[in-house]
């Protein structure tokens, strides 16, 4: 298994300068082996030298330890190593020196100057040592023999723990580099895990209150009328049978499509499929049940809908086309509705004819819920790059009429209107008259 950066760097627990215990022991081995050549090979130069045994063995195993601290220091063993090979020792010490040496982040300079200067004091010594063993008749081979072996014993002692040492430099470094890669790359992975799961939130939040406003526009504006009508059939019950029966015709019409379209958004709340499939699941009289339902699939059952709500066809939305039925219906449950367009009618996006027609549906179910029987006033302005409309009631004449409706009112369609409005860049500004009504104004771009 690899790791990264960091936890390479956490895994150092070694003693003093080493990493690991096993570079320690490793290296202590080595220095082990190092002593016991250098003090074998200290007898016979003791001898030569004509200095007592014990001075040559004991030099031999200072010499050789000096391999223990070949990590921490590496130009000192490889110097210590050309210092020791007039005396014929330090073989092992010479090669790991070397071989440590060019495995280091060092200059390259500096370990070219080395490995030559061990290189040139391998092949002297080789070649001292070859000429006076065949001036004895050691050997009786050509005098090509003697920078033969001098060159070649150098180039055997030199060339493979430099080049071996260089090579575990260089995958040592792009390990090295490899690990940081993967650090960054995991920070970054990281803050992109961060950021997504932000930007999940924001989206489940942002698509709760779609949810939220559209099951608003579905039930409110229905449910309202309904009121309204179930209001004048118990006024009129007695008066004017024949209009009590087409008000009960009326809000036993409202009732259904708003019952049919709650199912709808309940069947995929149940299933988490899209509104065709569960329109299909409830007439085939199952629901199948799954554990988790998409918020964008209920947002856009809800979407649909509300769409089916204003009379539009699934997935399109209301136009302004039906502002006058929206505003028929409001006639039809006794409100006075006064309707004036202003400018040369032409289509616009979908998203903006769609909000222009909530904006005056919101504005007309709080009419009914706070002013019933007052006076109305819709007007609509087609501009150049802009639509307008303004939905302006006059006082109520009685001021007790809504609280006996008793219309529940939670206070989020003015913020639903102000949020459709804004999301497309328009301006939204509600308030009371001076005359003691309430004007509800919005302006949005259409290019």
């Amino acid at each position: 298994m690899t790791r990264t950066g960091e936890d390479h760097r956490a895994a150092g627990t070694g003693p003093w300068w080493w990493a690991r215990w096993r570079s320690a022991v490793l290296d202590g081995s080595l220095a082990l082996v190092s002593a016991a050549e250098c003090a074998a090979e200290g007898v016979p130069f003791a001898r030569d030298a004509g200095v007592p045994m014990a001075v040559g063995v004991v030099f031999g195993l200072l010499a050789g330890s000096v391999l223990l601290v070949r990590r921490r220091w590496p130009i000192a063993v490889v110097l210590v190593g050309i210092a020791v090979t007039p005396a014929q020792m330090g073989f092992l010490m010479g090669i790991v020196g070397l071989y440590t040496l060019a495995a280091c982040e060092l200059p390259r300079r500096i370990i070219g100057a080395l490995a030559g200067m061990s290189f040139l004091g391998t092949m002297i010594v080789t070649f001292v040592r070859v000429g006076q063993d065949m001036a004895r008749g050691d050997f009786t081979l050509g005098d090509w023999f003697v920078p033969f072996a001098a060159v070649t014993t150098s180039l055997g002692l030199t060339a493979p723990p430099l080049l071996l040492g260089l090579y575990v430099g260089a995958r040592r470094r792009l390990m090295e580099s490899l690990r940081e890669r993967a650090d960054s790359l995991e920070r970054e992975l990281q803050l992109l895990a961060e950021r997504a799961e932000e930007r999940a939130e924001w989206a489940r939040n942002e698509e709760r209150t779609r949810i939220a406003r559209e099951m608003h526009d579905v039930v409110a504006h229905r449910v309202s009328l309904m009121v309204v009508h179930a209001a004048a059939l118990q006024a009129v019950a007695r008066k004017d049978p024949e209009k009590a029966v087409k008000n009960a015709a009326l809000v036993g019409d409202m009732g259904r499509q708003a019952l049919t379209e709650l199912r709808e958004m309940l069947g995929v709340l149940r299933s988490g499929d899209g509104p065709e499939q569960s329109r299909r699941a409830r007439d085939a009289g199952s629901v199948p049940v799954a554990e988790s339902v998409p918020l964008a699939a209920v947002g856009a059952a809800a979407a649909a809908a509300a769409s089916r709500a204003a009379g539009g066809p699934g997935g399109e939305g209301p136009c302004l086309a039906e502002l006058e039925e929206l505003v028929g219906q409001s006639a039809a449950a006794g409100m006075v509705v006064d309707l004036s367009v202003e400018g040369e009618a032409r289509s616009y996006g979908p998203d903006v004819e769609q909000t222009a027609y909530r904006v005056v549906q919101e504005a007309l179910t709080n009419v009914h819920k706070h002013a019933a029987g007052a006076k109305t006033h819709v007007r609509l302005a087609h501009r150049g790059s802009e639509i307008a409309m303004q939905v302006e009631n006059e006082p109520p004449p009685e001021p007790a009429s809504a609280e006996s409706a008793g219309l529940p009112s939670g206070g989020n369609g003015l913020v639903g209107m102000r949020e459709r409005v804004l999301a497309l860049g328009g301006v939204f500004v509600s308030g009371p008259t001076e005359a003691g009504g309430f004007r509800v104004s919005a302006v949005i771009p259409a290019p």
